[in-house]
């Protein structure tokens, strides 16, 4: 059983890898192959983005997943659970550095938020 600190520390490192992987613009690479991102302007003139899958059958069903934040958290909310226990070496310092990114990132916003009020 995983302590309450190794809990946290999963918890915010499957957060930060989650929208690595269905945000960041730096795995912009990853999805490419799988979906587009249309930006459409709302009436209001903000900007919204929506996912385009592309193909059919493994590659579709990839597409949804990378675009389906529920879903790709789920995956790697498993990656990091059965590497860190299977694999602590590896994976330990993995998810540390996850997690430190994940509360740099939410601090990140509560400040942009604060600034912008």
């Amino acid at each position: 059983m995983l302590s309450p600190f190794e809990f946290l520390l999963l918890f915010v490192a499957s957060f930060r890898l989650t929208r690595l992987f269905v945000y960041d613009e730096i795995t912009s690479f990853i999805r490419k192959p799988f979906h587009d991102t249309i930006e459409e302007t709302l009436p209001d003139g903000t900007a919204e983005m929506f996912f385009v899958i592309k193909g059919s059958g493994i590659r579709r069903w990839i597409g949804e997943l990378l675009s389906c934040y529920w879903c790709t958290g789920v995956w790697c909310s498993v990656l990091l659970y059965v590497g860190y226990v299977i694999w602590p070496a590896v994976f330990e310092p993995l998810v540390v550095i996850f997690a430190i990114a994940g509360c740099a990132a939410f601090i990140e916003t509560i400040v942009q938020k604060l600034m912008s009020s």
